[in-house]
């Protein structure tokens, strides 16, 4: 299965990107941004980092007052985050494509999912659980790659109106480390169909650009990303 797939290259890569993704422009400087703009207030908020990788957001949302309980599928992940976070959440394993079965009914005011999604196939039932997991009000907020740069960029092969199983090498020399990654790439329909048949109100779509710190990383894909996005951010609210 293409979870165990991704669980593996993720164990492989976990000490590498958990080094990287602090001050990596397309994080440090593109994502966190991203998404940390369109959070609603979190100081005293429950809040689950849904595929929370190494910790790098819980460990800001916790820094900002909210409970957080994190969980991602990769073993060697979960370890890292809960070195790096040493009991301030909770850090759990558990596969998104599966039931959060750790997870109450009304448990959650927010759900952060960051870059995490597109490891996912069915996103109806991804969303289902968040949506019961979620208080109401409660919020979700994720990001997922663009389907512009996917499928125009990345793997122009294909059919852009279905769901494919893709993959990204990450070819990291300077840790000795080459890694195949399953995902998924999806339109926009199989994105904001789902997310709208589990009952979630579309509040925000924001295809972002990156801050003007990436240019002094990375200038080439600065000049690309000003000009077409790579990643797509979303905030949804459950009302009812």
């Amino acid at each position: 299965m293409a979870e165990k797939e991704i669980a593996h290259a993720y164990d492989q890569l976990a000490e590498a990107y958990a080094e990287r993704v602090e001050t990596k422009a397309h994080n440090a400087c593109y994502d966190r941004p991203a998404v940390f703009s369109l959070l609603p207030p979190i100081k005293g908020k429950r809040v689950l980092d849904a595929g929370c990788g190494s910790g790098a957001y819980s460990d800001w949302l916790v820094q900002h007052g909210a409970e957080v309980v994190g969980c991602d599928i990769s073993p060697k992940m979960v370890q890292i985050a809960r070195q790096r976070l040493q009991g301030r959440a909770r850090i759990l394993q558990a596969d998104l494509s599966q039931p959060l079965t750790f997870a109450e009914t009304a448990s959650f005011d927010l759900i952060v999912s960051a870059l995490a999604l597109d490891y996912v196939r069915d996103w109806d039932t991804v969303f289902a659980e968040f949506y019961r997991v979620l208080r109401t009000p409660g919020y979700l907020v994720f990001s997922v790659g663009h389907p512009c740069d996917e499928f125009c960029d990345r793997h122009p092969q294909g059919n852009y109106f279905a769901i494919e199983q893709v993959a990204a090498v990450f070819n990291w020399e300077q840790f000795g480390v080459r890694v195949r990654v399953p995902y998924y790439r999806r339109p926009l329909n199989a994105m904001l169909g789902p997310l709208l048949h589990a009952g979630f109100i579309l509040e925000r779509l924001l295809e972002p650009r990156p801050t003007p710190e990436f240019r002094e990383q990375d200038p080439q894909d600065y000049e690309k990303l000003m000009r077409q996005p790579g990643f797509i951010c979303f905030r949804a609210k459950k009302c009812c």
